[in-house]
Protein backbone atom coordinates (compact mmCIF):
# COMPACT_ATOMS: atom_id res chain seq x y z
CA UNK A 1 0.00 0.00 0.00
CA UNK A 2 1.44 3.59 -1.03
CA UNK A 3 2.81 5.79 2.07
CA UNK A 4 0.75 9.07 2.07
CA UNK A 5 3.12 11.89 1.10
CA UNK A 6 2.45 15.66 0.27
CA UNK A 7 5.22 17.37 -1.14
CA UNK A 8 5.71 21.47 -1.00
CA UNK A 9 8.49 23.09 -2.78
CA UNK A 10 10.15 26.44 -1.21
CA UNK A 11 12.06 27.85 -3.74
CA UNK A 12 14.74 25.11 -3.91
CA UNK A 13 13.61 23.40 -0.88
CA UNK A 14 11.44 20.23 -1.00
CA UNK A 15 9.18 19.87 2.17
CA UNK A 16 7.80 15.86 2.34
CA UNK A 17 4.40 15.65 4.48
CA UNK A 18 4.36 12.14 6.14
CA UNK A 19 0.69 11.82 6.59
CA UNK A 20 1.33 8.53 7.93
CA UNK A 21 0.80 7.93 12.03
CA UNK A 22 3.73 5.70 11.85
CA UNK A 23 7.15 4.88 9.60
CA UNK A 24 7.89 0.92 10.55
CA UNK A 25 8.53 -2.37 8.49
CA UNK A 26 4.97 -2.23 6.89
CA UNK A 27 5.47 0.77 5.22
CA UNK A 28 9.25 1.59 5.27
CA UNK A 29 10.05 0.05 1.78
CA UNK A 30 6.68 2.27 0.07
CA UNK A 31 8.03 5.31 2.09
CA UNK A 32 11.44 5.10 0.34
CA UNK A 33 9.92 4.77 -3.17
CA UNK A 34 7.51 7.21 -2.86
CA UNK A 35 10.01 9.61 -2.10
CA UNK A 36 12.83 8.65 -4.90
CA UNK A 37 11.67 10.74 -6.52
CA UNK A 38 11.69 14.12 -4.80
CA UNK A 39 15.30 12.60 -3.32
CA UNK A 40 16.01 12.53 -6.91
CA UNK A 41 14.44 15.74 -8.08
CA UNK A 42 15.92 18.05 -5.33
CA UNK A 43 19.16 18.71 -3.45
CA UNK A 44 17.36 20.44 0.06
CA UNK A 45 14.47 18.43 1.65
CA UNK A 46 12.49 18.76 4.80
CA UNK A 47 10.50 15.32 6.05
CA UNK A 48 7.84 17.08 8.13
CA UNK A 49 6.87 14.30 10.74
CA UNK A 50 4.65 16.17 12.73
CA UNK A 51 1.68 13.52 11.93
CA UNK A 52 4.31 10.20 13.01
CA UNK A 53 3.92 8.98 16.37
CA UNK A 54 5.51 6.07 15.99
CA UNK A 55 9.56 4.98 13.99
CA UNK A 56 10.98 1.57 14.69
CA UNK A 57 14.29 0.56 13.36
CA UNK A 58 12.95 -0.20 9.72
CA UNK A 59 11.90 3.96 9.76
CA UNK A 60 15.24 4.58 10.73
CA UNK A 61 16.87 2.84 8.23
CA UNK A 62 14.34 4.36 5.59
CA UNK A 63 15.53 8.03 6.60
CA UNK A 64 18.75 7.27 6.86
CA UNK A 65 18.66 5.93 3.15
CA UNK A 66 17.31 9.34 2.36
CA UNK A 67 20.08 11.27 4.13
CA UNK A 68 22.54 9.13 2.15
CA UNK A 69 20.96 9.55 -0.98
CA UNK A 70 21.46 12.96 -0.72
CA UNK A 71 24.69 13.30 1.01
CA UNK A 72 26.30 11.44 -2.10
CA UNK A 73 25.89 14.37 -4.08
CA UNK A 74 26.40 16.81 -1.73
CA UNK A 75 22.71 17.46 -0.58
CA UNK A 76 20.97 18.09 2.74
CA UNK A 77 18.19 16.95 5.36
CA UNK A 78 16.03 17.87 7.76
CA UNK A 79 13.47 16.36 9.81
CA UNK A 80 11.18 18.86 11.44
CA UNK A 81 7.72 17.90 13.16
CA UNK A 82 9.30 15.74 15.60
CA UNK A 83 7.24 14.19 18.15
CA UNK A 84 8.41 13.99 21.54
CA UNK A 85 8.11 10.02 21.51
CA UNK A 86 9.87 10.03 18.28
CA UNK A 87 12.50 12.26 19.31
CA UNK A 88 13.95 10.22 22.21
CA UNK A 89 13.71 7.33 20.04
CA UNK A 90 16.43 9.56 17.23
CA UNK A 91 18.57 10.74 20.64
CA UNK A 92 18.68 7.26 21.63
CA UNK A 93 19.79 5.76 18.51
CA UNK A 94 21.66 8.96 17.83
CA UNK A 95 19.97 9.94 14.50
CA UNK A 96 19.45 13.69 16.06
CA UNK A 97 23.45 13.70 15.96
CA UNK A 98 23.11 12.36 12.14
CA UNK A 99 20.42 14.29 11.02
CA UNK A 100 19.40 17.74 11.67
CA UNK A 101 15.91 18.05 13.60
CA UNK A 102 13.71 21.31 13.65
CA UNK A 103 10.78 22.32 15.47
CA UNK A 104 8.45 23.70 12.16
CA UNK A 105 8.66 23.67 8.67
CA UNK A 106 10.05 27.28 8.36
CA UNK A 107 12.33 26.66 10.66
CA UNK A 108 14.22 23.86 8.52
CA UNK A 109 13.45 25.59 5.15
CA UNK A 110 15.40 28.29 6.45
CA UNK A 111 18.05 26.34 8.01
CA UNK A 112 19.54 25.32 4.50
Amino acid sequence: MAVKLKVNTYVDVAVVDLKEKALDASNSENFKKGIAETLESFDKVVIDLSRVEFVDSSGCGALLSCLRTLSDRGGELKLCGVQKNVQRLFELVRMDRIIEILAGKEDAVKAF
